[in-house]
């Protein structure tokens, strides 16, 4: 067990949105919580959603909560992550000094909360750092990065890549069927790649050992985390996920799109087409996919980013220390801007949610109208039918009735009723 260089037994209590399914953040917290459990730390993992990620925790022997009452003594630092979460953590320990990471440039959970209590501001990556650098109140001074990383003790480098691939992955939570899953799919047999397979949530095929999945393929579409794995253990790597093409890492265009953490920003260049990924997969290069892997290997390890993450746990400590404070004016204030700021995200989801509910309501009537609308038809159908039928009936009956009406036979007849009328 590696010891903690700074705070051996310090409790240390991780926010998230949820610690449900296997995706990005959550794995994020069980990784961080793991390795401080190695280093001596006393990690505790909160979040008001459990799950899977949650049960691997306790299995490890970290303590997850749902409900803060649960804890009886104060954590020593608070590292927070999604703003819900990491605020409900912070009120109910406003003398905790936090740290708060933000891990998305988009989604609205990432949003940088202000609190007197945060002394660092951590982003995953540069499009992270510029989304803190650009939220009023967050200083500067305050911002620091920690690039995403790999436990390498788990994933273990691959046999060297054959020269032409054989083998692909989609990597992805968001891949389907409906989506770009299809396109590259095409693309990779007309190169030559029989095998293609699907990981991810959405596909319902998640897998709890990547790691072991990671060795059987020889290129791997993926993004973010997902990606930096697949590089670790030393497939090549396309850049490719639900908001377009980023195209295969190479040594050129690495340590660029490191820095981006193979996300979202990256992924600009291209849609995902049968043709640009055609055209990515013949840079496949077995040499260089090596020494992307090696680098990764040597830049992305877990250690290093622990040893930094706590550094920033000491400046933290450090620094609030002495000047933090603990008045009730500045915490109310600090709390009635966060719900200012929240309050028109949630009316405005709320108005959706109302809204949704509208649209689903009337969409049962226009359905229900349309049945009805459709049964009238049928029945306006029917009668026009008989109506038809009829009026054929009855000029047929006409014209049988006028021809009668002109034969001499009822000249004569009519004759002979007015004859028989005089005998009467």
């Amino acid at each position: 067990m590696t010891q903690s260089r700074h705070h051996p037994g310090l409790r240390v209590l991780i926010t998230n949105n949820t610690l449900a399914s296997r995706a990005g953040s959550e794995l994020y917290v069980r990784d961080v919580a793991l390795a401080l459990l190695r280093r001596g730390y006393n990690p505790i993992a909160y979040s008001s959603i459990l799950g899977e990620v949650a049960e691997e925790l306790r299995r490890a022997t970290v303590p997850v909560i749902d409900n803060l009452s649960a804890l009886t003594v104060a954590p020593d630092l608070i590292h927070g992550q999604h703003h819900l979460d990491a605020m409900t953590t912070m009120l109910r320990f406003p003398r905790t000094p936090a740290l708060y990471f933000c891990h998305g440039w988009l989604p609205w959970e990432e949003l940088p909360p202000l609190f007197p209590s945060i002394v660092r501001y951590i982003a995953v990556d540069d499009l992270c750092s510029e989304r803190l650098l650009t939220t009023a109140g967050v200083l500067p001074e305050k911002v620091k990065t920690l690039y995403n990383f790999v436990d390498l003790t788990r994933f273990k480098s691959r046999p060297a890549l054959p020269e032409k691939p054989q083998s692909a992955l989609i990597f992805s939570n968001y891949a389907a069927e409906s989506n770009f899953i299809g396109m590259i799919r095409a693309a990779c047999r007309r190169f030559g790649i029989d095998r293609i397979d699907v990981v991810g949530l959405n596909s319902g095929h998640s897998v709890s050992n990547p790691e072991e999945v990671l060795q059987e393929y020889d290129v791997v579409f993926a993004k973010a985390r997902c990606a930096l794995e697949a590089m670790a253990v030393g497939c090549a790597v396309i850049v490719a996920d639900f908001p377009g093409l980023g195209g295969m890492v190479t040594t050129e265009n690495l340590k660029e799109l490191r820095r981006l953490n193979f996300g979202v920003r990256t992924m600009q260049s291209a849609p995902i087409s049968e043709e640009n990924i055609y055209a990515q997969l013949s840079h496949y290069n077995a040499s260089d996919a090596k020494k992307v892997s090696e680098w990764i290997r040597y830049d992305a390890d877990i250690e290093k980013a622990i040893d930094k993450l706590e550094n920033y746990y000491h400046e933290a400590l450090s620094e609030a220390k002495p000047g933090m404070d603990d008045t009730i004016q500045t915490w109310n204030s600090a709390a009635s801007d966060y719900l200012f700021t929240l309050a028109p995200i949630i009316k405005t989801r709320a108005l959706a949610e109302q809204r949704a509910a509208l649209a689903d309501r009337l969409y049962s009537e226009v359905q229900s109208l349309t049945e009805q609308n459709e049964q009238l038809q049928n029945a306006v159908h029917t009668l026009t039918e008989q109506n038809d039928r009829l009026q054929n009936r009855l000029l047929a009956t006409q014209t049988e009735l006028a021809a009668i009406y002109a034969s001499r036979t009822w000249k004569a007849f009519s004759g002979y009723r007015k004859f028989r009328r005089w005998f009467r």
